[in-house]
């Protein structure tokens, strides 16, 4: 069984997907609950490596509409 990533991890492919252009200025990223899945992490997980990427100024948070990417 392979090893979760850790929420370090995951922010810095998070960054990469963002930088690459997986996620364009102005998406909405995928729910918290939507990448615990597709990681295979819990939630709290996530939420970590989310606030890592905001600190990286790629993300920003909409209260109560998601998280979405800044145009750059």
């Amino acid at each position: 069984m392979p090893i979760p990533m850790s929420s370090r991890q995951i922010a810095d492919d998070l960054s990469d997907r963002i930088r690459a252009g997986e996620y364009p200025a102005g998406t909405r990223l995928p729910t918290l609950r939507e990448l615990a899945d597709l990681y295979s992490v819990s939630v709290s997980t996530i939420q970590r490596a989310q606030e890592l990427v905001k600190d990286r100024g790629l993300v920003v948070g909409a209260a109560g509409r998601g998280v979405y990417v800044v145009d750059r």
